[in-house]
């Protein structure tokens, strides 16, 4: 749990300290915005012609590995797959795309610049079903370009990568509704008996958050993605699990208001327009779906306990948990079977 700052408080940096650092490190003028984020500071960095760049404070208690692990995963990406839409580094006056400093705090930060991207988040867009498959498809390219990717800390266990969620257990007592908490331990119940199958999936180096507010989107464009941002939770992981992510995002939000028969109605489109370069085989199919409920598990277990270490934070963190719930009533309610049948039994979604 305490890897990648998820448990570290920081003394977070106001505005006026993220433009004196702009200026200082690269020698820029612009206004800054602060950005809602997990747990560093990031900022939008504006210029008289518009959007320029995002500048990037670590958490100080965020390894320097893992910071250049995310850097060089992105280059490699730009490098191997020119049509992915990912950010470029800027490089500060010493020519690094990664410096150091002590902020007003005492605290050690890692400092990035990285150009912005145009285009909207997929969380603030209604999207259609081919817009949809287009996600699909970059997330299929994206895939494919980081399959060649190593690092030193390309294998770090991370609590948002599924392939280990029944190890998330012990948060269970931070959830004080027991109905809820007992909800959680039935899924997590269900990944216990699925384990052995989930070890056995082809893995290698993944995105692993490919969820709507990481995606950039132009409705007026042909490619419709514009970008792809956030790598900080990837790892070496599950082919399935990294497509599962992609497709929890697309789940109905007011599933609780609006009871559906078909949750992953929309995600559907999403599988489609993967399948089209790259493929699936039967048993990544048959667990996804028990790997998106696996993510829903993640998600209340980890926002729960983290709202409670950082209170003042709590509106970021829990901004997608309370969807959850109904999201996992729709998956309890149906035998193990129905769930792994969910893509595996629509043959649209099988071999092109």
């Amino acid at each position: 749990m305490d890897e990648g700052g998820l448990t570290a408080p920081h003394v977070a940096m106001d505005d006026a300290e993220a433009t004196r650092i702009l200026r200082s490190l690269y020698r820029m003028d612009g206004a800054v915005t602060r950005l809602a984020t997990e747990k560093d500071d990031t900022f939008r960095v504006d210029t008289s012609s518009g959007p320029h760049s995002v500048l990037k404070i670590s958490n100080p208690h965020e390894k320097i590995a893992e910071i250049d692990f995310q850097i060089k995963l992105v280059q490699h990406v730009a490098h191997t797959d020119p049509t992915i839409p990912v950010p470029a580094f800027i490089r500060d006056k010493d020519g690094q795309v990664l410096s150091t400093v002590v902020d007003d705090a005492g605290q050690h930060r890692k400092v990035q610049l990285i150009s912005y991207l145009e285009g909207v988040t997929l969380d603030r867009l209604e999207t259609s079903n081919a817009e949809r498959e287009k996600v699909g498809e970059v997330l299929a390219k994206l895939r494919h370009a980081t399959a060649s990717f190593t690092h030193p800390q390309d294998s770090r266990v991370l609590a948002w990568d599924v392939k280990h969620v029944v190890g998330l257990s012990p948060l269970l007592e931070h959830i004080d509704e027991p109905h809820r908490r007992e909800q959680l331990k039935v899924g997590l119940e269900r990944m216990t008996a699925l384990q052995h199958r989930v070890d056995r999936l082809r893995e290698h180096v993944l995105h692993n958050d490919f969820s709507k507010s990481n995606i950039l989107g132009d409705h007026a464009l042909p490619e419709f993605v514009t970008g792809v941002i956030d790598f900080g939770d990837a790892v070496r992981t599950a082919v399935a699990i990294d497509v599962s992510t992609a497709l929890l995002n697309q789940l109905p939000r007011d599933a609780a208001i609006n009871p559906v028969d078909d949750l992953f109605s929309d995600a559907r489109d999403v599988v489609r327009g993967y399948l089209r370069h790259a493929d699936l085989s039967d048993e990544e199919l048959t667990l996804i779906p028990h790997l998106v409920m696996a993510r829903v598990v993640a998600r209340a277990l980890i926002t729960t306990w983290r709202a409670k270490l950082f209170p003042h934070n709590t509106t970021y963190i829990m901004r997608n948990t309370e969807q959850g719930w109904a999201q996992l009533d729709w998956f309890l309610d149906r035998s193990v079977d129905q769930i792994s049948a969910t893509l595996i039994s629509d043959h649209r979604l099988n071999r092109n």
